[in-house]
């Protein structure tokens, strides 16, 4: 199936402001917590953000923030295990999560399935104190009762759209854009 862009939504300093700005609201929320604070990046594009939020709190308050990335892929509940295309990625969590403030990082929350999925596959590694969710672009259509703490940009679509995020580390430019089916 062919995509068509039909909108950008942000552009790499609307993406840069967010982030900065999601940082700050960890430090403000996490305050008491900073010492015992971890962020875990789902693949493959929320372990990008985890790094740079984790950049951000150091340029901010000097913190260094540890960073993980899982793969929810074997987790989800809409996944055929019967496919032969399934690809799993590598989980790397190089800290203890039992006891730990956990922030999500994905960039873009839409039924919030890859929430749950992630949510259950960090379970397998401890028992963290809480979990959060940052997710950069909110595109709504919750399927589960799953909200994300902060926010990057809320972006309204219809379920036939879709938002794809390109970042620069694998894309070579930082955009998120609403893209929806080519009528061809």
């Amino acid at each position: 199936m062919n995509m068509r862009e039909k909108a950008q939504v942000m552009n790499d300093e609307e993406i840069r402001r967010a982030l900065i700005r999601i940082s700050h609201e960890i430090l403000e929320k996490n305050h008491k917590h900073v010492d015992n604070l971890v962020l875990v990046g789902i693949k493959s594009r929320g372990d990008t953000l985890a790094y740079r939020i984790a950049s951000n709190l150091d340029k901010i308050e000097s913190i260094n923030v540890p960073v993980g990335a899982i793969d929810v892929t074997l987790y989800r509940d809409d996944l055929n295990l019967h496919e032969s295309k399934i690809q799993v990625s590598s989980t790397d969590i190089p800290f203890e999560v039992t006891g730990k403030w956990v922030i999500l990082v994905d960039e873009v929350l839409y039924t919030g399935r890859t929430i749950r999925a992630a949510m259950d596959a960090i379970m397998d590694f401890g028992r963290p104190a809480a979990i959060q969710l940052a997710a950069l672009v909110d595109r709504g259509h919750r399927e589960l009762p799953i909200s994300a703490d902060y926010i990057g940009k809320n972006v309204p679509t219809s379920r036939k759209e879709f938002v794809k995020v390109e970042l620069e580390e694998h894309h070579g430019v930082d955009s998120a854009k609403i893209c929806e089916p080519d009528s061809e």
